[in-house]
């Protein structure tokens, strides 16, 4: 259901909301995007180029974050504008992992009946998207 513009205001917040991953996801993100780095997948092969472990894809940790935004806002197609920088890897060890994502509501545009959302995401506390913004429809 799409939210109402009438229903938002600067500084509402999103979430948080948890968001797991585990080495299955990883697997099955890599056959859908055809991303077979084996840094994703193959713990000795990430330990031995210097990783901690297994990494999440940064596509897939943006896309999870950016499903928080559209399920907040209604669905997928209310996402005008969604961008981020990467600042940090989301390790994936053999037991899974999560990402912590949250937002608030920076700006409204009431002529268009918008909303940017600032996001935050994390995972295992550390930030791992940074200047994260999403311009979303609203009814």
């Amino acid at each position: 259901m799409a939210r109402q513009f009438s229903e938002v205001a600067v500084g509402d917040v999103l979430g948080p909301v948890t968001v797991p991953v585990t080495r299955e996801t990883l697997l099955a993100y890599a056959a859908a995007s055809l991303d077979q780095n084996p840094i994703h997948q193959d713990e000795d092969f990430a330990t031995s180029v210097g990783l901690p472990d297994v990494i999440a894809h940064g596509m897939w940790t943006m896309g999870a974050t950016g499903t928080v935004a559209a399920d907040w806002a209604g669905d997928a197609g209310r996402v005008l504008r969604y961008g981020t920088r990467f600042t940090s890897m989301v390790v994936v060890p053999r037991e899974g992992a999560a990402l912590e994502v949250s937002g608030v509501v920076k700006s409204l545009d009431a002529a268009t009946k918008q909303a940017t959302v600032e996001l935050t995401t994390t995972a295992s506390g550390a930030k791992v998207l940074g200047r994260c913004l999403a311009t979303v429809q609203l009814d």
